[in-house]
């Protein structure tokens, strides 16, 4: 078996390694991750074979995410390496009658061009700085493919381990790498494969924690759609560890794509005796099943996850006894997420001093983001840890559109905090996240402008937490229910100062008091805002205005009398008559009578009625 993967590798390597500005096939690559399937990617690589099927030696390939999202649909080219965005149907005939037939980069549509001419992908901005080892084949080799991943030494880190390492020494290895728990906890991996394999109980269990509910996350989706060997090859390599036989992923029901690969992969791998009975010859056995959750938010904690593969309901339970002495089924469980066991394999075949050489002091390594929010750039970015926040926000992600200002980004979603334009040189990693008031969580960053109200965006994930909360323990489920409570009325004006200190020692009890991290976290994006932005819950409170004009019942709409043209147009469109004037003449808004609708707001040319 060993050699039939060197086999599979040879006869693929040479069409895969060629997916490079300068080789030597036409290929081309359209995006089949989740976010282009959506826009239509379907349909454009459709055209491209119905365009190219007279065309001899072009290879039509769909891997995952190339990470640009907000370019999508999007194509690459080859040999030329050229990256074509926001793809229609009818772009695909203009940039083959050019670029096809005639040799000629579709300039127009083309993203990687700088004065009229094509340049390397991987020089500009949105790639330049990222490093990829969890991403390495995102984007490259089609998912469906298991030989393309062969093609990239996928399965010899598997190979390695069970050949030429014991499980101590694979053990070994994940410690001295650094390799931190990329779920959001930061917890040493390497430490929890140790606990896992000290149990002498002749029945353990891998799991990976797919279950990616942070409004704004979507890493593990990605890596799961686009490179679904490489969790598959880290769970055999994590099962022969810790000397665990059966392995399980849990994925929410409402990722479709990540689904289909996934079972593609483990069908695949078990074709070719790499997963099952007698891995390459090796006497180790191991296979993964796939369990499918509900969508529940609280399912992402661990004691949670495994009450719900084993059929009950997704409820957490006290700990200790942790995972690693009881888990699933009471039997000694290791859990890591998608992210976590896609840098394994990378780690075993590389080495462990080369993945510790990445990355800062205490946090080795890259770390995945999903950009998203008011970013221009939105989409999958692997930067190495120390990067700061505005290398992230303004060279990768691009800056903010419409030349806004940056207010603040939320990073760890609903268990998070926010950073500000104060913070924008603070390095990125666990412990300066922590130290600022915020947390790495999995990876969603939420990009705000200054258009944004913070006591608005704390009201809003506070009543995603509420709508999740599996109500186990009271501090979550009543002390949040509080929460939303208080900082509803303060967006409608109706907040007290006494409140607001009501509010700060609500937060502390519900995270001193909850039964697991889902509730002990809850009350951070209240904590951070409070923290950052206090000015703004006084503006709500004392001077019953949002300063950003956001929270519906505190809207005041003013008339400019330096802009106003007295064209009435306002008056006319105001349905209650609450705009009066005189034409050519400034005209006036009744506060008492306007209702806030804001159609006066869309309606001005002159940009003379504000809100505030």
């Amino acid at each position: 078996m060993q050699n039939k993967l060197e086999e599979i590798k040879n006869k693929y390597y040479d069409i895969v390694s060629n997916r490079v500005a300068g080789g030597k096939y036409r290929q081309i690559l359209v995006c089949g991750g989740s976010g282009c399937t959506s826009n239509h990617s379907k349909q454009i690589r459709e055209k491209f074979e119905e365009l190219c099927k007279q065309q001899k030696d072009i290879h039509i390939v769909s891997p995952g995410c190339f990470g640009l999202c907000a370019m999508g649909p999007s194509a690459i080219i080859f040999p030329e390496g050229a990256f074509y965005k926001n793809l229609t149907v009818e772009k695909v005939e203009q940039i083959y009658n050019k670029h096809i037939l005639n040799n000629e980069i579709d300039i127009e549509n083309c993203y990687n061009v700088k004065d009229g001419k094509l340049v390397d992908l991987y020089e500009m901005p949105f790639f330049k700085k990222q490093l990829r080892v969890v991403l390495h084949n995102c984007g490259l080799t089609a998912p469906s493919k298991i030989e393309e991943y062969i093609a990239r030494d996928g399965y010899f880190a598997l190979q390695k381990a069970l050949t030429q390492m014991n499980p101590q020494q694979v053990i070994e290895e994940i410690k001295k790498s650094g390799l931190r728990g990329r779920g959001g906890g930061g917890f040493p991996t390497g430490k929890k494969w140790e606990l896992a394999s000290l149990s002498n109980d002749p029945i353990k269990y891998v799991c990976c924690n797919a279950d990616e509910g942070d409004p704004g996350a979507f890493m593990d989706r990605a890596i799961l759609e686009s490179d679904p060997h490489s969790v598959v090859e880290a769970m055999i390599i994590a099962g022969y560890a810790i000397n665990a036989n059966q392995g399980y992923v849990y994925l929410r029901a409402e990722y479709p794509l990540a689904i289909e690969c996934l079972n593609t992969a483990i069908k695949q791998a078990r074709e070719l005796n790499l997963l099952g009975k007698n891995i390459l010859d090796s006497g180790f056995d191991f296979d993964i099943e796939l369990r499918l959750g509900a969508g529940a938010f609280v399912c992402g904690e661990e004691t949670a996850l495994m009450s719900s593969i084993e059929g009950k309901r997704g409820e957490p339970h006290p700990r200790p006894p942790y995972p690693a002495v009881k888990g699933l089924f009471e039997k000694p469980t290791l859990l890591n997420n998608v992210e976590t066991y896609a840098n394994i394999a990378q780690i075993i075949l590389k080495g462990s001093d080369w993945f510790n050489k990445i990355g800062t002091e205490k946090s080795k390594g890259t770390k995945v983001f999903s950009l998203g929010g008011k970013i221009n750039n939105t989409g999958l970015v692997e930067v190495p840890m120390g990067i700061t926040l505005k290398e992230l926000i303004y060279e990768i992600g691009g800056g903010i559109p419409n030349n806004k200002k940056f207010k603040a980004v939320q990073t760890g979603g609903p268990s998070g905090g926010c950073l500000t334009a104060k913070n924008e040189d603070v390095c990125i990693d666990y412990d300066n996240l922590i130290a600022q008031g915020s947390m790495m969580g999995s990876g969603g960053m939420i990009v705000m402008d200054e258009d944004t109200c913070m006591v608005d965006i704390a009201k809003f994930f506070l009543k995603f937490i509420v709508e999740e909360s599996c109500g186990k323990c009271t501090p979550c489920r009543v002390g949040n229910k509080r929460l939303l409570e208080m900082l509803d009325r303060i967006t409608k004006g109706e907040g007290t100062m006494e409140e607001l200190e009501k509010l700060k020692e609500l937060c502390l009890q519900i995270k001193q008091n909850s039964l697991c991290g889902l509730g002990q976290s809850s009350p951070n994006p209240t904590l951070s805002t409070l923290n950052n932005f206090y000015d703004e819950y006084l503006a709500h409170i004392k001077d019953k205005t949002c300063p950003a004009g956001v929270c519906e019942a505190l809207k005041k709409y003013k008339i400019d009398k330096s802009k106003c043209v007295g064209c009435s147009l306002c008056a006319r469109n105001c349905p209650v008559n609450a705009i009066s004037g005189e034409v050519k003449k400034p005209f006036e808004i009744d506060q008492q009578k306007c209702i806030k609708c804001g159609l006066c707001y869309k309606n001005c040319r002159f940009n003379a009625v504000t809100k505030g």
